[in-house]
């Protein structure tokens, strides 16, 4: 076994450990990345196999695949040969080192970019493709992630102890991850010659990022007690990969591909092009560590704003609320419950700009008349007086096949295939690219801000449009990726214009909801569900995709609801992002001083929550699971919401093994409801703490402190 390599680098940067050499093919090979150190006998000294670990994988159209590939994105031919290393650039800014790894080839000058982040074991990468011939060169596939050897420290055994995380998605289903071995998903052990056609595959294609999957994954050895994971920074369409070559197991990640997307870019003379950034870090402990560490580097990475350090509460008329049909009649007794309740924004949802069914008619976000005898300022107005700031509901990109302005503007505005508009559920998309769609998206903000005085606006998004347009594009992907970016370019200009306005993210609940808008947003609907019992399981998990003060969670009670179904409401909500609703109207007596202590109690401690660590002490639940525990930690303290669903047994035993804990003495203190504390016991020699919910559909709030040993 060969031990001498000719490195480019050689690093640990903040727990991980990174070794890139320059092979005999003169290419950049990714040889480890891992927070375990590099072990030089795990790479192969066959030259045959050691070529694979190449840094980048980029297909180009007209070029060999030269491999044996089936439907995985390997056999890289980066426009005509193998890519050969150039230089190295080592430098640092304000969020941490950076790496950029130059490669040529024939036709392309390729970057890998690698961000790391001070303290954080995650790096967020990309690669950028100039074209340096004297002709187009189409781009097929770009990764902006590419490692062999994810398992090469585990040996021969990987497959039969190795498991995939993925995060299953879906309206009303949200956060639903799942681990299997890889033979269960169906990657079974390597025969000879070490590798098969089989990839575990997981893509989106359209505008809806997350109806399916998030993108995201985790990568588990048991073993090693590592875990390699994931997100992809794309809010419309992606794709990732694990499969076996050169005896090893493989990860790809990217943004949209031609054959799983309809994405080509053909790329002119001098044109430059960077895939979508990908986050990816490693980590050994618990999968609660690798959760924690894609938080922190989302907490840095995001758009710095008040809203995400004070948290203010929600009211919302939507939800088991007036679903879309507002009225000053029925809003005016809202308002008043919403700001007895103690909230600090109170929201509009849809249906405010017209009188009928508005579905199909949307697109010009003008105020309906007979909702609103007396204007929709009256509402509006009254919201402040009641001392809460007002919002609206909007949803920018999408034109009703009934709007004016789907007859009136050209089909260069809108979302085009095959020569006609795309139609999906009655309406048009519309395409940021051009002027006059942002111009009129400038205008209905400015109106929304400055005429109507709202400090908030739920932008909403209910359609999935499909692989994109073909206007002014090399392919329908290729449009669609122009959008995004068009779109997220005009989101930022309107947080520079209104420095004090808060948006929040929604897409038919989360289905947008990831990181390729999120780091804009500091707030995101989590879920549609109208069943308190699955909004629940749904925000315990919603911790794993988002960080908790940018996960805006429904309390929504009924007309009818007892007394622990409005605690449990209140509980769900109380470690992330308070929204209300339901029928607050109807609400009196001891339901309403329940709210109201909810709101107040969490008010006491929101402003630590983006500080927090996440601990999971059961585990992430399923849609039927009978209970549910989760924490906010701060060191030797704990925020502890326990849930029993429909569980049996009346009593839970939770594992508080953590740092600071063991074998102290624990004080646990019932915060919410305050008066209604329930049996609980602390055994310091097993760290478990247990707690008992005398009856199904219960939840209660408690503070964990350890004492100093006498």
């Amino acid at each position: 076994m060969r031990t001498e390599f000719n490195l480019i680098l050689d690093t640990e940067e903040n727990g991980l450990h990174i070794v890139i050499e320059k092979g005999p093919d003169h290419a950049a090979r990714l040889l480890h990345f891992s927070s375990l150190p590099f072990e030089a006998n795990t790479v192969s000294d066959d030259e045959r196999l050691r070529r694979r670990y190449t840094l980048v994988e980029v297909h180009c159209t007209g070029e060999n695949q030269h491999d044996h590939h089936g439907g995985k994105h390997t056999g890289s031919n980066c426009g005509g040969n193998l890519p050969r290393f150039v230089a190295l650039r080592d430098s640092g800014n304000a969020q941490g080192r950076k790496l950029e790894i130059e490669q040529v080839s024939d036709r392309l000058l390729i970057v890998s970019h690698i961000q790391f982040f001070d303290g954080i074991p995650v790096a967020r990468c990309w690669t950028e493709l100039t074209n340096t011939a004297d002709v187009s060169v189409g781009i097929e596939y770009v990764a902006s992630f590419a490692l062999v050897g994810i398992t090469k420290e585990q040996g021969a055994e990987v497959m039969e102890d190795a498991f995939l995380h993925v995060a299953h998605n879906s309206w009303k289903s949200e956060f639903q991850w799942r681990r299997n071995s890889l033979a269960e998903l169906g990657l079974t052990p390597m025969s000879e010659p070490g590798f098969s056609l089989k990839s575990l595959a997981f893509s989106n294609t359209g505008t809806w990022a997350a109806k399916e999957f998030l993108p995201m994954g985790i990568f588990e050895t048991p073993r090693r007690c590592h875990f390699l994971f994931w997100q992809i920074e794309s809010h419309a369409s992606w794709h990732w990969e694990v499969g076996d070559i050169s005896k090893q197991l493989y990860l790809h990640l990217s943004g949209p591909t031609e054959r799983e997307n309809q994405w080509w870019k053909n790329l002119q003379p001098g044109e430059s092009f960077a895939s979508i950034p990908v986050a990816v870090g490693a980590c050994t402990g618990k999968i609660d560590a690798a959760f924690n560490h894609l938080n922190t580097y989302r907490r840095t990475l995001r758009r710095d704003h008040f809203d995400n350090h004070k948290l203010p509460v929600v009211f919302n008329d939507y939800m088991n609320c007036l679903r879309g049909d507002p009225t000053t009649e029925k809003l005016l007794p809202l308002i008043d419950k919403a700001a007895a309740a103690g909230a600090e924004y109170f929201v509009i949802d849809a249906g405010w700009y017209h009188d009928g069914p508005w579905w199909s008619g949307v697109g010009e976000w003008l105020p309906a008349k007979k909702r609103f005898p007396g204007g929709i300022e009256e509402p509006l107005d009254y919201i402040r007086e009641k001392g809460m700031e007002p919002g609206l509901w909007l949803e920018i990109e999408r034109v009703g096949i009934n709007c004016r302005l789907a007859t009136e503007w050209p089909d260069e505005c809108f979302f085009v295939r095959h020569g006609l508009r795309v139609v999906d559920h009655d309406s048009l998309q519309l395409d940021f690219r051009h002027p006059k769609v942002r111009a009129h998206a400038d205008e209905v903000v400015r109106r929304v801000v400055e005429q109507y005085g709202c400090k908030f606006i739920k932008m909403d998004y209910n359609i999935e449009i499909g692989p994109g347009t073909e206007v002014d594009a090399d392919s329908f992907g290729d449009g669609l990726v122009g959008h995004q970016r068009a779109y997220r370019a005009w989101l930022t200009s309107i947080f520079e214009r209104y420095p004090d306005l808060v948006i929040e993210n929604c897409s038919s609940g989360a289905m947008r909801m990831t990181y390729g808008l999120m780091d804009l947003h500091t707030t995101s609907s989590t879920t549609d569900s109208e069943d308190y019992l699955m909004n629940a399981r749904i925000s315990i998990n919603s911790g794993t995709a988002v960080c908790p003060e940018q996960a805006g969670v429904w309390a929504y009670p009924l007309m009818d609801a007892t007394e622990e179904s409005v605690i449990m409401n209140m509980v769900s909500a109380m470690s992330w992002r308070i929204y209300l609703s339901g029928q607050m109207q109807s609400m009196q007596g001891v339901r309403l001083c329940l709210i109201r202590e909810a709101v107040e109690c969490y008010k006491s401690y929101r402003e630590r929550i983006p500080e927090a660590e996440l601990i999971w002490p059961l585990g992430l639940p399923r849609h039927n699971s009978g209970w549910g525990a989760f924490g906010l930690r701060w060191g030797d303290e704990i925020l502890l919401s326990v849930w029993r669903f429909e569980g049996e047994d009346a009593t839970v035993d939770l594992l508080l093994n953590y740092d600071g804990f063991g074998s102290r003495p624990l004080c646990a203190d019932c915060v919410y409801p305050k008066e209604r504390p329930v049996p609980t016991n602390w055994a310091p020699a097993t760290s478990i703490f247990s707690v008992t919910l005398p009856e199904k559909k219960m939840a209660r709030i408690y503070r964990l402190k350890c004492q100093i040993a006498s």
